[in-house]
C-alpha cells in the first residue's frame, strides 16, 4: 500500500511540474490530443474576436440589445445608477439583488435600452456596433487623402462588428457546457463576460457568445517523431503515386512535312499566319479589360456598381490604365479590393481578387499584372470605373 502511494504521490508531481513548465495555457477544453494528426487547443484559443471595448459608463451597444460591463468595486446599484436606470429592474432581469458585488469586467444584461454610446460619452461615434459596411468611394477617398499633406486627416472610425449571441443560462448548465454548445473556447467566454477563474456563473445570467475572428486560424498538420504522413483510424492508408505518373511521357512530335510534299499536296511550304484574322482586344478603349471572359453581371447604378467578368481562378489580373494603386483592402469576407488611381481624377476598382502582386503607391502600367482571379464558386472579376468617387459605367471606356 505504502508502495502504490509513493507511486501515486510521484506521478502527480510529476505531472504538476509538467504543467507548471508550459509555456501555453492548459487547455480548459481537452481538445489538444496527444500525438494526434491535428491538433485544434490553438483554434479553440484564438478562433474568437475580442470584446468590444465600453464607452465611459461601460455600455456596449448593439442594434437589438444592450449591455453594462462592471467595473472595479461595483455593485448592481451602482451600476444601474451609473447608466441612470432602475436598480430593482436590473436586479431582476439578471437574477441578482440590487447589493451584490460585481467583477471588473462582469456583463450585465439590460432589459431596455439606454442612451447610445456617444462622444459625450466617451464613444468615438454615436449609435450601436455594426457590422463594417464595404464603401470603396470611402476606401479609396481615405487611401488619397491619407498621401496628401494638405488635406485635414479624416476623423476616426468607430468600432464595427458582428453582434453575438446573448444565452440565458438554464439550471444544470456549467461555462464547459455552453462553450462546447457554441464551439468556443471556455477562456473566451470567461474573457467575454468577465467570468471568475473558476469559471462560475448561475441561472438566469445572460452570456455573450463571443464572435468569431473574420478570418478563422488555419489548421495546421503536425509532423509525427518519424516524420512521415499519418492517417486517422478508418480512412485508409494513401494510395503510392504509380512510377508512370511522377513524369509524364514527352508529347508526341506532330510530324513536319517536307516542302515537296507540301508542293505535291498543293499546300504551300509556308503555313499562313491565321492571327492576323482573328479578333483581338481593342485598345481604342481609354481602358483594357483586366481579364478576358463574359460578362456575368452587368453595371446597374444603385444595385452594381461595376460590371463581373467571368475567368478562370487564377488569371492574372491586368490595370486597365497606368496609374498608381491607391488602396488594398478588403470586404467584410475578408476577400481582397484593389483602387488604382488614374489621371483625370478616374479611379478603378477590382474586386474579388487573390494573390496580390502589388502595394499600395506602387506605379503601375497597363496591363501589369495586380493580382489573380479568386478561386471560389464563381470565379469571377468585379471591376469598376470611378469619376471621382461617383461610379460611372464600365462599357463606354472599355469599347
Amino acid at each position: 500500500m505504502k508502495t502504490g502511494f509513493a507511486i501515486r504521490l510521484l506521478s502527480g508531481a510529476a505531472a504538476l511540474a509538467l504543467l507548471a513548465g508550459c509555456d501555453e495555457p492548459l487547455d480548459l477544453d481537452l481538445r489538444g490530443k496527444f500525438d494526434s494528426a491535428f491538433d485544434t487547443s490553438d483554434a479553440a484559443r484564438n478562433a474568437t474576436a475580442n470584446r468590444p471595448k465600453p464607452d465611459n459608463r461601460g455600455i456596449i451597444s448593439y442594434p437589438n440589445y444592450q449591455v453594462a460591463v462592471a467595473q472595479r468595486g461595483d455593485t448592481l446599484a451602482t451600476v444601474a445608477a451609473r447608466i441612470n436606470f432602475d436598480a430593482v429592474e436590473l436586479a431582476r432581469y439578471n437574477g441578482m439583488q440590487t447589493n451584490d458585488s460585481l467583477r471588473a469586467g462582469e456583463v450585465i444584461a439590460l432589459p431596455r435600452r439606454v442612451a447610445e454610446p456617444s462622444p459625450a460619452t466617451g464613444a468615438v461615434t454615436t449609435g450601436p456596433i455594426k457590422p463594417a459596411p464595404v464603401d470603396i468611394s470611402t476606401l479609396a477617398g481615405d487611401a488619397i487623402d491619407s498621401a496628401d499633406a494638405s488635406k485635414p486627416a479624416t476623423a476616426p472610425k468607430g468600432q464595427t462588428g458582428i453582434e453575438p449571441i446573448r444565452h440565458k443560462v438554464v439550471r444544470g448548465e456549467t461555462a464547459f457546457t455552453v462553450s462546447r454548445l457554441y464551439n468556443v473556447s471556455v477562456r473566451s467566454l470567461a474573457d467575454w463576460n468577465g467570468l471568475g477563474s473558476e469559471f462560475t456563473i448561475r441561472e438566469g445570467q445572460y452570456l455573450l457568445i463571443p464572435t468569431a475572428l473574420s478570418e478563422p486560424p488555419k489548421r495546421t498538420q503536425q509532423k509525427s517523431s518519424s516524420d512521415k504522413a499519418t492517417t486517422l483510424p478508418g480512412n485508409g492508408s494513401p494510395t503510392p503515386v504509380p512510377p508512370s505518373a511522377v513524369k509524364p511521357l514527352p508529347a508526341p512530335e506532330a510530324a513536319k512535312p517536307t516542302a515537296s510534299a507540301a508542293k505535291s499536296e498543293g499546300v504551300p511550304a509556308k503555313t499562313p499566319d491565321l492571327s492576323a484574322s482573328q479578333s483581338k482586344p481593342t485598345n481604342s478603349g481609354k481602358f483594357a479589360y483586366p481579364v478576358r471572359g463574359k460578362i456575368i453581371r452587368e453595371y446597374s447604378k444603385g444595385k452594381n456598381e461595376g460590371i463581373d467578368i467571368a475567368a478562370p481562378a487564377g488569371t492574372a489580373i491586368g490595370a486597365a490604365s497606368s496609374g498608381t494603386v491607391a488602396a488594398i483592402t478588403s470586404d467584410a469576407d475578408q476577400v481582397p479590393i484593389i483602387v488604382v488611381k488614374h489621371p483625370d481624377n478616374l479611379l478603378t476598382v477590382y474586386a474579388n481578387v487573390g494573390t496580390i502582386n502589388v502595394k499600395k503607391g506602387d506605379k503601375v502600367r497597363r496591363g501589369q499584372s495586380l493580382a489573380k482571379v479568386r478561386s471560389g464558386d464563381s470565379a469571377y472579376v468585379h471591376f469598376e470605373v470611378r469619376k471621382g468617387f461617383e461610379s460611372v459605367d464600365p462599357m463606354p471606356y472599355l469599347q
